[in-house]
């Protein structure tokens, strides 16, 4: 199937929730060449199967969304011992590598109850969403984008997207955290976003100094500046990874960092 269609499926499936939803990950990173403000390069983006979907944990989800998943064709998928268990809502048959939904929501204060057990999902509108730290910031002045018929909707669907600057902060404070082939993948995801938007870093940079920046703890603009340092200070292994996991065209590792670099220094001064 097609992935396009398929996420364009799940937006038709979503829609009577779609105005409480931002759609995160990497179909985030693909919907930013619908803004008017890309800069679209020749390249592709990169693809992915799954499709994040996140929402405020006080949001009021009403209805049964797993209910109408289901009607149209995903299937539930449950992993993991919490309670409630890890979800994963997969269309059709071929679930091992099949187009999938999970659903996020962030994780504010303590990681674990007074027992100790970890507070890692919430159980809303029949679905179960993974709590995960950082995730308000996407959250948080977000941009919309109109998906056209040509994916495949029933009719023209505009949905909510991380903004760029959010989109690039989030992935730095989550840089450790990272599987070593996830963090290769999110150095490649700030590369391509910031040429997307390279001729309006003057934009960027209101977003940060107005939105992003007012909305985030002390500690937390320490930590991504640490982050920042330590992912494009210089070039590693980490690096090289990112620059070689696209197909069909070639990506220099060191004017990778460099750009990467100057660009955020510029962005989040």
């Amino acid at each position: 199937m097609n992935d396009r269609f398929a996420f364009a499926k799940l937006v038709d499936t979503l829609s009577p929730w779609i105005h409480q939803f931002v759609f995160v990950g990497g179909w985030a990173h693909r919907l930013y060449r619908l803004h008017p403000s890309a800069d679209i390069p020749a390249y592709q983006p990169l693809a992915t199967l799954d499709a994040d979907v996140a929402f405020a944990e006080r949001e009021k989800l009403e209805g049964n969304i797993k209910a109408r998943l289901q009607e149209a064709g995903f299937h539930e998928q449950l992993t993991g011992n919490h309670r409630p268990p890890v979800s994963q809502y997969v269309l059709g048959e071929d679930a091992p590598t099949g187009f999938y939904a999970e659903f996020l929501t962030p994780l504010i204060g303590r990681a674990t109850d007074r027992e100790g057990r970890p507070i890692a999902t919430l159980g809303l509108a029949g679905i179960t969403a993974q709590r995960l730290r950082y995730l308000e910031l996407l959250l948080n002045a977000p941009w919309r984008v109109t998906m056209g018929e040509d994916w495949g909707t029933s009719s023209p669907l505009t949905l909510s997207i991380p903004n760029p600057v959010s989109f690039i902060v989030q992935k730095l404070l989550i840089h450790d955290d990272r599987a070593r082939d996830k963090k290769a993948q999110d150095i490649l995801y700030i590369h391509d976003t910031l040429e997307l938007f390279a001729a309006d870093m003057d934009r960027l940079s209101a977003i940060w100094r107005d939105e992003v920046r007012v909305a985030m703890h002390d500690n937390w603009v320490q930590n991504l500046l640490r982050a920042m340092d330590d992912v494009f200070g210089q070039t590693n292994d980490r690096i090289r990874d990112a620059a070689a996991i696209p197909q069909g065209r070639e990506i220099d590792p060191g004017r990778m960092r460099a750009m990467c670099h100057a660009v955020l220094k510029e962005v989040l001064a």
